[in-house]
């Protein structure tokens, strides 16, 4: 099969499973990490077919969203696509490196199309789409939106890092304000500088209305 009918297939397979899901990581989600994957790769390089694959399946078997085995989904669909073995096991090792798993995790890349992917999926994080995102799942998880008895925690271990129900807020001293400082690329890093500044615009803003000084 040729490598434009596997990724067509490929993307209208995962906008039929994700279309309409709730949490923050529907497709459009991921058509926008693919977009920007894609975006990024202009510049890095990279084999875009691996990075399209991985952006279009990084989620698939995600912790956050699925049980069991992370690749376990991802691997069936590339093997009924005919993509051979070797580029399999491609897709598959930028998939398992572009989850964020903690504070205090070391989750580098080993590869330039896992780097592209990760901070392309980083990118989606951060910005206006990431605050919009890190309420809806708050919200699909039925978190508190802020709690200030509950401090934020920088997780050390993946573990507690997927138990924690903290409130919303809490996300963004744990992962999203410090992901512009863990992209790979320099192409990445320009998008995010703006994304990053609204962040803490918003926060100054959050938190001046909770205070009732705004």
């Amino acid at each position: 099969m040729r490598q434009n009918e596997v990724l067509k297939r490929t993307e209208d397979h995962i906008k039929e499973l994700f279309d309409g899901e709730g949490s923050g990581h529907d497709w459009w989600h991921i058509f926008r990490v693919r977009n920007l994957a894609l975006k990024i790769s202009e510049h890095e390089g990279g084999d875009r077919f691996t990075i399209e694959m991985a952006a279009l399946l990084h989620d698939l078997d995600d912790w956050k969203l699925q049980t069991g085995n992370h690749t376990s989904r991802a691997r069936a669909w590339l093997k009924q696509m005919d993509v051979e073995a070797v580029q399999q096991e491609k897709i598959l090792r930028v998939i398992s490196e572009v989850s964020f798993k903690g504070a205090e995790v070391k989750t580098a890349a080993t590869s330039k199309e896992a780097k592209i992917v990760q901070d392309a999926d980083r990118l989606d994080a951060i910005g206006a789409i990431g605050i919009a995102r890190t309420f809806a799942y708050g919200g699909n998880k039925n978190r508190l939106m802020y709690d200030p008895n509950i401090p934020p925690v920088m997780h050390n271990n993946f573990d507690d890092y997927k138990k924690s129900t903290a409130p919303t807020i809490n996300h963004f001293y744990e992962k999203l304000l410090l992901l512009k400082e863990r992209l790979n690329t320099s192409s990445a890093l320009q998008i995010a500088n703006e994304r990053h500044a609204f962040m803490e615009v918003f926060l100054d803003r959050f938190f001046g209305e909770w205070n009732g000084e705004i």
